[in-house]
Parts: C-alpha cells; sequence; structure tokens
C-alpha cells in the first residue's frame, strides 16, 4: 500500500480498520487523542469501536535551539522523560532544561483543563485504552503518554497511528501492550510528509471534534 494519505480524515479510517481487527477480543475501549493532531483520528477510531472518546495531553521538551527536536516530552503529572543520549548529544543538562519543562506542564495542564471544559478525566483503570496520534516520529510524546497511563493500571494500554518510524514503533513495545500501525516504512520522514493534506489545527478544532463525538455518542444511546 501506498506510504501516503490524502489528509488525517483518510488515515483515520484506516487506522479504524487497524484498530478494529487487534480489538476484536476486547471490550469497548477508552480512545484517547493526543492534541491537537490525534484527536480527529481519534474520533474516527472511537467511532469505530463504539469506544469513549477523551484526550491524553503531552507536550514536547525540544532543544532551546532547534525546538523541533525534542529530546523529551512531558504529560500533567508525573516526570518528565528524556532521551539521556540525545541530551549527550547536544550537551544539555535537565536543570538546564527545568524552565522548558515547567512551561510545557503548564500548557498540557492549560490544554487538559481546556477541552474537557470542567468534565471529569475518564475512569483508565482495568479498561482497554487506546492511544492515537497522527503520526509516530521519535515517540518522545507517545512514550510520556504511555506512561503516564500505565501508572493508572489500564488492563490492556495500546498505542496506535497511521504512520510510524520503525525505530520509535519498536521503542514504543515496551510502554504499550500492543504498537498498531498502518504504515511504517523504512524511509520514514517527518509526520506532515506523509500526508498530501497536513494543516495544523487549532483548539477550537479540537474541541468541536469531542463536542461531535459526545452528540453522536448521546443520539446512539436514545
Amino acid at each position: 500500500m501506498s506510504d501516503y494519505f490524502a489528509d488525517r480524515a483518510e488515515a483515520g479510517r484506516a487506522l479504524a480498520v487497524a484498530v478494529t481487527e487487534h480489538l476484536k477480543d476486547h471490550e469497548v475501549p477508552l480512545v484517547l487523542g493526543l492534541p491537537r493532531g490525534g484527536v480527529p483520528i481519534a474520533r474516527t477510531v472511537a467511532a469505530a469501536v463504539h469506544g469513549e472518546l477523551d484526550v491524553v495531553v503531552a507536550r514536547k521538551i525540544g532543544v532551546p535551539w532547534h525546538r523541533e527536536l525534542g529530546v523529551g516530552a512531558v504529560t500533567v503529572d508525573g516526570p518528565a522523560l528524556f532521551d539521556r543520549g540525545l541530551l549527550d548529544q547536544v550537551g544539555l543538562t535537565l536543570e538546564e532544561l527545568e524552565p522548558d519543562v515547567e512551561r510545557e506542564r503548564a500548557e498540557a495542564v492549560r490544554r487538559t483543563e481546556r477541552y474537557r471544559g470542567g468534565r471529569p478525566a475518564p475512569v483508565v483503570t482495568g479498561r482497554t485504552v487506546v492511544v492515537v496520534d497522527d503520526g509516530l516520529a521519535t515517540g518522545a510524546t507517545a512514550r510520556a503518554a504511555l506512561r503516564s497511563l500505565r501508572s493508572l493500571r489500564p488492563g490492556h494500554l495500546v498505542f496506535a497511528s497511521p504512520v510510524c518510524a520503525p525505530q520509535a514503533v519498536a521503542m514504543l513495545r515496551s510502554e504499550a501492550d500492543a504498537v498498531v500501525c498502518v504504515a511504517a516504512p523504512p524511509e520514514f520522514r517527518a509526520v506532515g510528509y506523509h500526508y498530501r493534506s497536513f494543516p495544523q489545527l487549532t483548539d477550537g478544532e479540537v474541541e468541536a471534534e469531542l463536542a461531535a463525538a459526545r452528540r453522536e455518542s448521546a443520539a446512539l444511546r436514545l
């Protein structure tokens, strides 16, 4: 198959098929999108598996002079996770990055509170939980999210993404019970390279996706 997707809608449909197959012997899952880009894909997956949709927020910690190069990630709570080898390569210490950690943790809190809108966090303990993103590159934010969720003792923890870097998949296998990828091209580049249309999402668009999912879920219960 092609390693390219037209957009997140097409990628979400492809991933939904793969996740549905993986979960055929599991209970109805909790599907958690990684904002921002993972949320519309998670919505499609949640609809396919009749799961509950919510978010898990993890923020990348970048090299100060090259923010796109992630050396770690942080969630709302728990310690930041770092690639110690990469830290050594770029000559940074944990102490030097402490202001970045606190800034990104504060942003994770802000996004979580805004996206939930006062609703309580979903129950994780004992449940099948699927963490969804629009792509897996270094795996830093996915790893932080999975580590945070693991502490809540889910029954079965899955990471799922339409396109994944093979080396990141290998790394995540120690964090998740399963990693589901539609494509893992050996020549993986930036996530956006594998989409023909890959616009950045706003907070408002994330909120709209979550609200639409809640309306659809309520309609199904009528």
